[in-house]
């Protein structure tokens, strides 16, 4: 158990009838991006807000990125994309992860710019943009060296033939070719060069084809804050954009200028006093060494709190941290507090939160349950509500 100082972040209360909730610092969203700009200074920057981003809410943190000097939005879904359109927002806007027999004719009528890796999904543009009159504007996803989305070998040979004649067509506007690192948080790996290169040689052939894109992207949250020679024309960081290191072994967030967006806490539902020997939650995989007192924490599995923090999660409570007493269940997990603790139902527990401030952090989770400070982050379930700190434009 270790004494911290207590967090000077803003709080704000969760809504009534909920026992917990997740604040999402705006501020540090915009700031957060304001430092990556200063990281990769000759790039345009594109705020990754896939899946929620990043667990932080859609809207709310794409108009935050924005605040803070991102030129584009980047998405996975297609959905995502057109909620943000929905919403007002009018950036250059990217999607890039599609299924067969997907309708583009929503994107190209809103303006979103499509990923394409396959060549079902060039047929899917064209026939959108031949559908609709209007043309497709598109980046070309190749797979330099990740084994993982993105073209290669025979099909990036047929993609690049096939966009060259349509572009000259009008059909297809090929803005963007990209890629992504299979060890961008390993940055003196041999396969960061080696994919540069197979990435710069892949924009040779474009060319020869007839393709010269205006963006060239390949960096994410890691290589952007750690390979200057990665930038090209656009930086494309993730993780980072909401305060989290995505290289925790070289550097803390506070090192690269960044401060952590999401505080996950929670309220001490009950504080009951227990005897030594005491079993604690299912299984019993926890017992009391003396006597003590337990608080209840009203947050489990379903919440996101991973199952597997049994015994090792870390929650702060009165400036003071404390372990994950037993097992995480479906909607509780229980705290042993001490027999000398002064908290009463209530009080505040926070899960996650800044580290700079000295509360547990979304990396101190993962290292507790040996993932990775992303997942923790995107796990938080949607009856957790957000509340936000900072500029909310309707």
């Amino acid at each position: 158990m270790t004494t911290h100082t207590a967090s000077s972040t803003p709080l704000a209360p969760a809504p009534p009838g909920f026992p917990a909730c997740a604040q999402v610092d705006l501020g540090a969203i915009s700031a957060n991006v304001a430092a990556l700009r200063g990281h990769a200074p000759t790039a345009e920057l594109m705020a990754v807000v896939k899946a929620d981003a990043y667990g932080h809410g859609l809207v709310p943190s794409a108009r935050a990125a924005l605040r803070g000097g991102a030129t584009w939005l980047g998405v996975a879904q297609l959905p995502e994309a057109l909620e943000l359109r929905a919403a007002g927002v009018t950036a250059p806007l990217l999607s890039w992860l599609h299924v067969p027999g997907q309708d583009f004719a929503p994107a190209l009528a809103n303006d979103v710019q499509l990923g394409i890796s396959t060549t079902w999904a060039l047929d899917q543009a064209v026939t959108a943009a031949r559908g609709t009159g209007t043309t497709a504007r598109v980046h070309l996803k190749v797979d330099t060296g990740l084994g993982r989305n993105g073209a290669w070998d025979a099909d990036l040979e047929a993609i690049l033939t096939s966009a060259a004649a349509l572009q000259s067509e009008g059909v297809l506007e090929v803005v963007g070719i990209f890629s992504h690192f299979a060890y961008a948080d390993a940055p003196q790996h041999p396969t960061v060069r080696a994919q540069q290169e197979r990435f710069e040689g892949i924009v040779e052939q474009a060319a020869r084809s007839g393709i010269r894109p205006s963006v060239r992207h390949l960096a994410n949250s890691a290589a952007t804050l750690t390979n200057p020679s990665a930038h090209y024309d656009l930086v494309r960081p993730g993780v980072a954009v909401y305060g989290l290191s995505p290289v925790p072994d070289l550097g803390s967030p506070e090192s690269f200028g960044l401060r952590e967006a999401m505080r996950l806490v929670s309220h001490l539902s009950s504080v009951k006093e227990s005897p030594a020997g005491q079993g604690v939650s299912y299984g019993h995989v926890y017992t009391t060494t003396e006597q003590t007192k337990l608080g209840l924490v009203p947050m489990g599995y379903s919440d996101g709190v991973p199952r597997h923090a049994s015994s090792v999660g870390p929650v702060q409570v009165g400036g003071r941290r404390y372990t994950v007493a037993g097992r995480v269940c479906m909607d509780q997990f229980v705290l042993d507090l001490g027999p000398d603790s002064h908290a009463v139902a209530g009080d505040e527990a926070v899960l996650f939160g800044v580290g700079a401030a000295g509360e547990p952090t979304a990396q101190d989770w993962a290292a507790a349950v040996d993932t990775i400070n992303y997942e923790i982050v995107t796990r938080v379930g949607a009856r957790v509500p957000r509340v936000y700190l900072g500029e909310v434009e309707a």
